[in-house]
């Protein structure tokens, strides 16, 4: 079972989160895009100009979300991860992006970006180098503030953390501070407690003081183990991560990589489902000018981003480990609650899982309306605290449900 369920809930449910960030942003989860789990580090313009790191694909990325129904849905950033810059500053010792592969530069980028009605991402690492060995902003981070990242008005800055000393990370909040200085609204995604997990439990209130999303584990990668991966260590780290998600500052298990190459469909919809009763940030890393329209409708689906976007705020947990069942539970407005059941086993067919076992069942007593989301649509009516009601699971998918109570429920929700 998964541990200390009960001692959390009232937790997360009674106190709110440890202050956040103050700069009015993130106070739901990001949504976006952001090139590296698909494109990685691939520089060779010449051979592949297609799918190059290069002001060319971040443009035609704004584009698909304008005409293929992304920014409506919600996605708003279009997000350059490493391997953007040149291997060398200019003569005043600033950062620049590749002249070959930006020609415009990342301030031409951004207005592009801006025109669309979207917002630009970009990639920085507080140490020497980047994880990737382009230059890091150690020692520059006050020329950093003058004459990068807010002239060239980005609006998201993702800070990772290679080629430092894990013992200098509160370096983050300097370079934060100095960024902040600049009047310019800056979207701060952090990679501090993965640094710092191999050797202490990472200060979240600081954190949370610092970043408005912060990553905790390691790089997803395209295929149903790394996704597992995450979900556990989530699953065992839960008390000490969720009470510090809320408005404003939230726990990113890393990329969306829904519509790639290593996820069955049902994998896909357990990686979108869970993530949104986690809160996560909604970064997807794909090609969005060549997906399957099964992938499309998913990561679009109105539904489920309205519970990953929920106003409540409340990250959600797994509460409960059952023959090789997880129910994954997130509290929402209006006293409704969303359910996620996964089926873990990888073998056999669809098995049956009676919902009264999810943890959160208590909110329906007297009743309830239960509305499945996956992986179909369907309204499954009104029930009661027995009732016999089994939703059909695949294996490594997952069934999401939302529960409505038809009349006050004064207990805990979870």
């Amino acid at each position: 079972m998964c541990r200390a369920v009960f001692l959390l809930a009232l937790t997360v449910l009674v106190c709110p989160a440890a202050e956040a960030l103050d700069n009015g942003l993130a106070l739901k989860p990001t949504m976006g895009w952001l090139h590296w789990e698909r494109f990685m580090c691939n520089t060779d313009c010449d051979k592949d100009p297609n799918n190059c790191i290069s002001e060319r694909l971040y443009m035609q990325m704004a584009d698909v979300m304008v005409k293929e129904g992304w920014k409506e849905a919600g996605y708003e950033y279009v997000c350059i991860d490493d391997c953007w810059p040149s291997h060398q500053r200019d003569a005043k010792g600033r950062l620049q992006a590749d002249p070959k592969r930006f020609p415009g530069g990342i301030k031409k980028l951004a207005d592009y970006v801006h025109s669309k009605g979207l917002k630009l991402g970009i990639y920085a690492d507080v140490g020497k180098n980047t994880c990737a060995g382009y230059p890091g902003s150690l020692g520059y981070y006050e020329r950093e503030r003058r004459s990068a990242f807010a002239d060239w008005d980005v609006d998201l800055l993702k800070f990772d953390g290679c080629y430092m000393d894990w013992k200098l990370l509160e370096k983050l909040h300097e370079h934060v501070k100095s960024t902040k200085q600049t009047g310019r609204s800056i979207l701060y995604s952090c990679e501090w407690p993965l640094y710092e997990w191999p050797y202490k439990q990472p200060d979240y209130k600081a954190i949370r003081e610092t970043c408005n999303h912060w990553r905790n584990f390691a790089d997803v990668y395209d295929s149903w183990s790394s996704i597992k991966s995450i979900l556990d260590w989530t699953a065992s780290h839960q008390d000490i991560i969720v009470p510090s998600a809320g408005p404003g500052g939230w726990n990113d298990p890393d990329m969306l990589v829904i519509g790639n190459f290593g996820l069955s469909h049902d994998q896909q919809e357990s990686q979108m489902a869970l993530w949104a009763i986690m809160a996560a940030p909604l970064l997807v890393s794909n090609d969005l000018r060549d997906i399957c329209p099964r992938s499309k409708k998913l990561l679009q689906n109105t539904d489920i981003i309205a519970i990953n976007q929920d106003p409540l705020g409340k990250q959600g947990l797994c509460t409960i480990k059952m023959d090789s069942f997880e129910v994954w539970e997130r509290p929402l407005s209006k006293k409704r609650l969303a359910i996620a059941v996964l089926n873990t086993q990888e073998i056999g067919g669809p098995r049956g899982f009676f919902i009264r076992a999810a943890p959160g069942w208590k909110i329906c007593d007297p009743q309830c309306n239960v509305t499945q989301i996956l992986p179909q649509y369907k309204e499954l009516g009104v029930q009661t605290p027995h009732t016999k009601l089994v939703v059909s699971v695949n294996p490594s998918g997952t069934t999401l449900l939302t529960v409505t109570p038809t009349s006050d429920y004064a207990g805990l929700i979870l």
